[in-house]
C-alpha cells in the first residue's frame, strides 16, 4: 500500500490549489492507499532560517510532525501556486526549515558532495499557473520547477518527481477548472 503525503503550499484555503490537493485525495483513498497531509498555512513555525546552516534553529512542533510524515512517505505530492516564478514564501520557509542537513541529506566532511537521505521516495508536483505552462515553459525556463525537481527533490535523493503545471489559471472558466479537478482525481486514483 503506498503512504502518500500532500503538501498544500498556498496560504489561502479557499484558493483553487485547496481544491486540487482535495480531488488528488479524493482519488488516493479509493485506492485505499494511505494519506497524510500538511497545509503549511496552518502551521505554527518561524519560515525564516535565522541562522542559516551556521547554527541550528530548534524545530517547533508543527516542524518536527512535518519531519515525521516526510519519513513515513513513500510519494510526496506538492500543491502550490508559482509566483514570481517561485513558491510561495512560506512554502520556501517550510522547505528551509524542514528539510535540513542531517534529516534529508548530509554533507559529506572534506567533499563537495552529500549523501541524500530521500532515495526511497518519489513526487509529483502540481502548480497553478497565470499563464499558460507552455509560456513558463519556453519563455521563462521553468524557474520553480528547476528549483523544486532538481535543486530541492533531487537534491535529497528523490529521483522520479513529475510535474503537472496547470495553467492560465486566472480568468479560466468553470469547464477549464472542473476538468483539472478531475484529471488531478484521476492521477490521486494512479497514486501518482
Amino acid at each position: 500500500m503506498k503512504k502518500i503525503l500532500v503538501i498544500n503550499g498556498h496560504p489561502d484555503k479557499e484558493s483553487y490549489n485547496f481544491a486540487l490537493s482535495n480531488a488528488y485525495i479524493k482519488g488516493a483513498l479509493a485506492t485505499n492507499a494511505e494519506i497524510k497531509t500538511i497545509n503549511i498555512r496552518e502551521l505554527n513555525f518561524n519560515p525564516n532560517l535565522e541562522f542559516g546552516y551556521r547554527k541550528r534553529t530548534e524545530l517547533e512542533p508543527d516542524l518536527i510532525n512535518a519531519q515525521e510524515k516526510l519519513k513515513w512517505a513513500s510519494h510526496i505530492v506538492w500543491f502550490y501556486p508559482v509566483w514570481w516564478g517561485s513558491v510561495p514564501a512560506i512554502m520556501k520557509g517550510f522547505i528551509d526549515r524542514v528539510l535540513l542537513p542531517g534529516f534529508a541529506f548530509q554533507k559529506r566532511q572534506n567533499s563537495l558532495w552529500w549523501d541524500k537521505f530521500f532515495s526511497s521516495k518519489t513526487s509529483r508536483i502540481i502548480c497553478t499557473l497565470d499563464q499558460p505552462s507552455w509560456y513558463y515553459r519556453w519563455f521563462y525556463g521553468k524557474p520553480s520547477h528547476n528549483a523544486m525537481k532538481k535543486m530541492t527533490m533531487n537534491f535529497i535523493g528523490v529521483k522520479s518527481v513529475k510535474i503537472t503545471a496547470i495553467g492560465p489559471v486566472r480568468l479560466s472558466k468553470d469547464k477549464f477548472r472542473t476538468a483539472w479537478l478531475k484529471k488531478v482525481e484521476k492521477l490521486g486514483e494512479k497514486n501518482i
